[in-house]
């Protein structure tokens, strides 16, 4: 990138129209430069992360049960009981 700027040096002090050719070149090497400084700072290529290498799966049977509790058959319950959604000051819990 510092070569470009070099470059862009010489060429601005030949003479008057060298001048107008490195200013119109400044904004598109400026555009490249920004381009590739925020594709290499999101994209992260240099410190890329390998699931298959670098993470260990150890793989185990399922534990538990399930019981069931209620069985709701059709539409004609429309809320569940207990809920809370007339009471909003009751369902927050504020942290201490």
């Amino acid at each position: 990138m510092h070569e470009l700027a070099q470059v862009a040096a010489v060429v601005a002090s030949s003479d008057g129209e060298g001048y107008l050719l490195a200013l119109l070149a400044a904004g598109p090497v400026a555009g490249i430069a920004v381009y590739a400084s925020i594709y290499r700072r999101y994209r992260n290529q240099d410190k890329t992360h390998v699931f298959e290498r670098e993470t260990r799966i150890a793989a185990s049977p399922v534990q538990g049960d399930d019981t069931k509790v209620d069985e709701v058959i059709g539409t004609r319950r429309r809320r569940i009981d207990g809920d809370l959604i007339d009471q909003p000051r009751v369902r927050v819990r504020r942290v201490p």
